[in-house]
């Protein structure tokens, strides 16, 4: 999932290369044999492989170092190590719950979630004003947006990132929709529009929103220092009255994940809508930082985020994990 997003529809896709058919095989490797291995066995080895990657000390684990270093100041290199670590084994549990999640019961995926003031969302979904789900890269969020489906038995609309190939793309979009989801392509200029009319009829939309996928996103302090987020979640607040709640999810020592809730992003009274948009977004990484400091360890942010950060018009290219 991702935010939402309005740049023109892309071109012919390119013949994929063998990193790209590879990655698409592992993938559906995944899928098609991780589901079937005793849980036990699973946790044991996506544990295993985190540990394999986090020892590698490659590209991603020095990003996501970097990136808690501004999340934990204070935080030495033993510690700085430690949570590295740690957020390496949230990253693959996330996608080892991920490739099972297929096969788990309504019964199992309401048991694998708690969720803390659910009531902000079934209330707005009552009301029927529409509800926008807006996320950080924390936990696993497929899982919460399979306990929306399951459990709540809402459906809802969200965004993807077009992966490369556009096999994996399509892998990912199968999954998500087999959970209860309508997925719209991040980079298909009708999506802002779909998710206006969706909101409007008094649906739900869910955005992963914590990294700015273009070059038009809006700048907010985060842990410090300047970041861009998505303005997709704002806007469309604004232009459909939908009630905007941010959502934030942590692991602990147990198999269940918490989820959070918060109050609602309210539209400013006052200022033109570059300015309520600015206001708002800053909102949501305030909420959204308040759910990562509790949690480092499971922020999968395993890519530049903050414009100080960023190598020359990195911040026009994307590439989110997702």
């Amino acid at each position: 999932m991702s935010g939402a997003g309005g740049e023109a529809k892309p071109g012919p896709q390119a013949r994929p290369g063998p990193g790209e058919r590879l990655s698409d095989a592992l993938y559906g490797l995944g899928w098609s044999a991780v589901k079937t291995l005793p849980e036990p066995a699973a946790r044991a080895l996506f544990r295993t492989l985190a540990d394999q990657v986090w020892k590698r000390r490659g590209k991603s684990v020095l990003r996501l170092e970097a990136n808690l270093a501004r999340v934990v100041p204070d935080a030495g290199p033993d510690r700085l190590a430690a949570l590295s670590r740690a957020g390496m084994r949230s990253y693959m549990r996330y996608w080892m719950e991920s490739f099972r999640l297929p096969t788990w019961s309504p019964e199992r995926i309401k048991a694998s979630i708690d969720v803390t003031d659910a009531h902000r969302l079934t209330e707005g979904l009552d009301a029927g004003q529409g509800v926008i789900l807006a996320l950080p890269h924390l936990g696993n969020w497929d899982l919460a947006g399979a306990w929306v489906t399951t459990d709540l038995k809402v459906p809802f609309t969200t965004v993807a990132e077009r992966l490369k190939p556009e096999s994996l793309y399509d892998r990912f979009v199968a999954y998500r929709e087999g959970l209860g989801m309508e997925v719209l392509p991040h980079n298909g200029g009708a999506a802002f529009g779909t998710l206006a009319r969706r909101l409007r009829a008094g649906g739900l939309v869910c955005l992963v929103a914590d990294r700015d996928l273009s070059s038009s996103g809006v700048e907010v302090s985060f842990f410090g220092d300047t970041a861009r987020m998505p303005a997709g979640p704002a806007l469309l607040a604004q232009q459909t009255g939908a009630l905007l709640l941010p959502v934030t999810l942590s692991y602990d020592d147990t198999p269940v994940m918490k989820a959070r809730i918060h109050p609602p992003v309210g539209v400013p009274e006052s200022g033109d809508r570059a300015g309520k948009t600015s206001v708002m977004t800053q909102a949501l990484a305030d909420a959204f930082a308040v759910g990562i400091a509790e949690h480092p360890e499971d922020w999968h942010m395993l890519q530049r985020l903050w414009l100080a950060d960023l190598e020359p018009r990195e911040d026009q290219q994307g590439g989110d994990q997702q």
